[in-house]
């Protein structure tokens, strides 16, 4: 007989975390990376600690973008990439592989429905200038991975999610509360503290779908993020059925000076950005870095 009752967030936590390959490596990186005293070397001995994330380096290092020579250690494709480049780089590919191991669905469509998010995040913060550009970025990134914890311990109560939502209204996240007593966020925000990502990260995670009841201080990366997720949702790619039960907190955006035309403008920008990194993956296919 199938269980019937749903597991603790307790037991999904501990699941996702006991899955290989997880973004745990990401905020080290992110710490080296910030480091104005940081040096190639240094750069290069974190991303060897993870074998697949340093043959991804080499690899993108020596791509048509990039190359003239080719470069043969860690150390000289850091240099080669850039550190924005070498983190954008770095970051995917930790979530990607991520997905591989914990989605049942359509390869590729957390990480490109992520990278999106990212993405408008990003372009977001450089157009306010109100908060730092990476750190929007990894926000976007990183905070629906909750959904894929959840989704790898509780598929069989999707069915029951999605009725809740027919029958009720509301958003995923309502619905997911109802029937499991937690949602996707509130795993996240566990997972990203789990990994040690910074407390503001974890906080802006934890209330990115309900920004205006978040705390004080994360406000600012809140409202990027949360019209970051709009504008990808809003964008399409990779978009699962519970990304479009996304209720929108237009009031709270139009107060951070996220207006209509600002998100359509910067909608357009994203389009483009997205579709040079990712290019025929943009709509489908797997994102193996």
């Amino acid at each position: 007989m199938a269980n019937t009752v749903p597991p603790t967030i307790d037991q999904v936590c501990d699941q996702a975390l006991r899955l290989p390959c997880s973004p745990a490596l990401l905020p080290r990186l992110t710490a080296v990376l910030m480091s104005p005293d940081s040096s190639a070397d240094e750069i290069a001995d974190i991303i060897k600690l993870d074998a697949a994330l340093a043959a991804s380096t080499l690899r993108f290092a020596n791509s048509a973008f990039f190359a003239s020579v080719p470069v043969e250690t860690i150390s000289d494709a850091v240099v080669r990439l850039g550190m924005r480049e070498l983190y954008r780089l770095a970051a995917l590919a930790l979530v990607s592989r991520w997905e591989a191991v914990s989605s049942s669905g359509e390869p590729g469509d957390f990480s490109r429905h992520a990278l999106c998010t990212a993405l408008a995040s990003e372009v977001l913060a450089e157009t306010s200038e109100r908060v730092d550009p990476q750190s929007a970025y990894t926000a976007g990134l990183v905070c629906d991975l909750g959904k894929l914890a959840v989704a790898h311990a509780c598929a069989t109560f999707f069915p029951a999610i999605r009725n809740h939502c027919t029958a009720r209204g509301g958003t995923w996240a309502q619905a997911e509360k109802e029937v499991l007593g937690y949602t996707h966020a509130d795993v996240a925000a566990r997972l990203l503290a789990a990994w040690k990502f910074p407390p503001l990260l974890t906080q802006v995670v934890e209330w990115c779908e309900r920004p205006r009841e978040g705390p004080a201080d994360a406000l600012p990366l809140l409202a990027h993020l949360h019209a970051g997720k709009y504008i990808a949702t809003s964008f399409g790619p990779g978009v699962a059925e519970e990304g479009f039960l996304f209720e929108l907190d237009s009031a709270f955006l139009l107060e951070w000076g996220f207006t209509p035309e600002l998100l359509q403008e910067t909608m357009a920008i994203v389009h483009d950005r997205a579709k040079q990194r990712l290019q025929h993956r943009l709509t489908h296919g797997a994102m193996a870095m």
